[in-house]
């Protein structure tokens, strides 16, 4: 299975962002998780299969109502065996 890294930039941080990124990824079965960067990004990483991924991506890209997302920067890359999803 693959593994998602997504840097999302834009009004992401102190909106519930990472409280979302990780319900998404429960809903859909994914392992992983969620953190703030020091230059306001979030970086979501996540590992399950490639259609699970992509609908993630997907809502990554919505972000949740009062996030405004502005850029996802996504790289692929071979799972590395994460298990359940955390928020740092």
């Amino acid at each position: 299975m693959p593994r998602l890294v997504a840097l999302v930039k834009g009004r992401v941080q102190g909106v519930g962002y990472r409280a979302f990124a990780q319900k998404k990824a429960l809903e859909l079965g994914l392992s992983g998780y969620a953190e703030n960067l020091p230059d306001g990004r979030v970086e979501v990483v996540a590992e399950g299969p490639e259609e699970d991924l992509l609908t993630f991506l997907h809502h990554l890209k919505q972000g949740p109502r009062l996030s405004r997302v502005e850029e996802v920067e996504v790289q692929w890359a071979e799972e590395t065996g994460l298990k359940g999803f955390y928020v740092y």
